[in-house]
C-alpha cells in the first residue's frame, strides 16, 4: 500500500499567509498530506481569516490561539503547544516561513522531536540582533535541513556564515535558491485587486508601521507620525493602522493631525491601495517587496532592510524614524524617474520550485 507522505506548515501572521498560498496548494496538488497549523499569532479578523479567504488557503487543521503575548511567552506556548500536535501528527517535515515568533516555535518543536524542517525565505539578514526578527531568521536558519533562499543577496550570506551546516554525520543542509513566494502570489492575484469600502482620496501615499522598534518607541512613533503629518500637506497620506500601532498611539498620546486612519485591510484591498498610490512608506518587508512588484516607490521607515537590492536599485529609500530624513527621502523620491524593468525575485515559479523540492526530500 502506499503511503502518502505528510508535511505540516506552520503559519501565523499576514506575510506567512500569502506565503503558504501556493506553496500549500502545489503541495496538495502533487498528492502530499499537508496539515496546517495557524498559532493565532495575528488573531484579528483583518490579521488572520480574510486572508485565508481571499488566497484560498484550506482552513487550519489546528488554530492554536496563542497571540497577543510577549516574545518570550508567546514562544514558549507555541512550541509547548506544536511539540503536542507534532508528536501526535508525526509528519515527514515541518515547513515555516518568514521570520515570526511561530516561525522560530515551529522550527525549535520540530528538531527537537528530530523532525527536519524546511525554512522559506532563508539567509534574510538586517544584522540587528536587537530586532526579534533577525533572531528568528538566523536561529531559524541554523536549524532548518531545507534553506529555501529569495535572492542571491540570501544565499551569499548564509555562504559568509558557513552555511551548510552538518545535520547529522552522513548528512548537510541544503540550500536553494527558489526566488521568492511573494512574487508568485502577487502576479497571480494582483487582477482580483478589490476597493476597500471606506472613501480614500483620489491621489494619496500609503503608510504602514507596525514593527516593534518603532510602535514601542514613544519618541520614534511621534516622529514618524509628525513627518507623516507634514508630508500630509502636500499629499493625503493614508495609514493602515495595526492593533498595536493604534493601541500605541493611544498611549503615547500622539496627536494626529492631517493623516488619514484605515482600519486594517485585506490582502486584495492592500493590492488595490499599493497599486492606486503615489508612493508607499512602511516598515514592512512584505510591503516593501509588494511595492517593487507593483512598480511604486517606497520608503522604508527603518535604518536597514533585508531587502538590500531594493535599496541597491533605487526603488526604495532608507529613512528611519527620523522627521527630516523621512520629509528628505519623500522629496527625492517624488521627484526621481525610476524604471521597474528590473527582474527581482525570481520568475513567478518559486513555490512550484519549493513543492517539488519538497516532495523529493519526503518521498526519498
Amino acid at each position: 500500500m502506499l503511503r502518502i507522505p505528510k508535511i505540516i506548515s506552520v503559519v501565523g501572521a499576514r506575510p506567512q499567509f500569502i506565503k503558504a498560498a501556493l506553496v500549500s496548494k502545489r503541495l496538495r496538488q502533487l498528492g502530499v498530506r499537508e496539515i496546517l497549523i495557524h498559532t493565532g499569532q495575528h488573531y484579528d479578523f483583518e490579521m488572520s481569516e480574510i486572508f485565508f479567504q481571499e488566497l484560498g488557503i484550506p482552513k487550519p487543521d489546528h488554530f492554536l490561539g496563542i497571540g497577543g503575548l510577549s516574545h518570550g511567552k508567546m514562544t514558549g506556548r507555541m512550541i509547548e503547544k506544536l511539540e503536542e500536535v507534532f508528536g501526535y501528527e508525526k509528519p515527514k517535515l515541518v515547513v515555516v516561513y518568514g521570520d515570526t515568533n511561530s516561525t522560530l516555535a515551529g522550527a525549535l518543536a520540530a528538531v527537537k522531536l528530530h523532525i527536519p524542517v524546511a525554512h522559506v525565505e532563508a539567509g534574510m539578514r538586517s544584522f540587528r540582533f536587537d530586532m526579534p526578527e533577525e533572531i528568528n531568521r538566523v536561529l531559524t536558519d541554523r536549524i532548518s535541513t531545507l534553506l529555501f533562499c529569495s535572492t542571491r543577496n540570501a544565499f551569499e550570506n548564509l555562504k559568509r556564515e558557513g552555511f551548510p551546516f552538518a545535520i547529522s554525520k552522513s548528512q548537510k543542509q541544503r540550500i536553494y535558491i527558489t526566488g521568492d513566494v511573494m512574487k508568485d502570489t502577487l502576479l497571480l492575484f494582483k487582477k482580483f485587486a478589490k476597493k476597500p469600502e471606506f472613501d480614500i482620496p483620489q491621489r494619496y501615499a500609503i503608510a504602514t508601521i507596525h514593527r516593534e522598534e518603532n510602535t514601542d518607541n514613544a519618541q520614534k512613533l511621534r516622529n514618524i507620525f509628525s513627518a507623516l503629518d507634514e508630508i500630509s500637506r502636500k499629499i493625503p497620506v493614508v495609514v493602515a493602522i495595526h492593533p498595536r500601532t493604534q493601541k500605541k498611539i493611544k498611549e503615547f498620546n500622539i496627536n494626529l493631525k492631517r493623516v488619514i486612519l484605515i482600519p486594517p485591510v485585506s490582502y486584495l484591498e492592500m493590492i488595490y491601495l499599493v497599486s492606486n498610490s503615489e508612493i508607499v512608506m512602511t516598515d514592512s518587508g512584505g510591503l516593501q517587496k509588494e511595492a517593487f512588484l507593483l512598480s511604486k516607490k517606497c520608503i522604508t521607515l527603518r535604518d536597514e532592510t533585508e531587502w538590500v537590492e531594493l535599496v541597491q536599485g533605487g526603488y526604495n529609500l532608507l529613512a528611519g524614524a527620523n522627521k527630516s530624513r523621512i520629509i528628505r527621502s519623500f522629496e527625492k523620491m517624488m521627484s526621481s524617474k525610476i524604471s521597474f524593468r528590473s527582474k527581482l525575485y525570481g520568475d513567478g515559479k518559486a513555490h512550484q520550485k519549493i513543492a517539488d523540492i519538497v516532495i523529493r526530500y519526503v518521498s526519498g
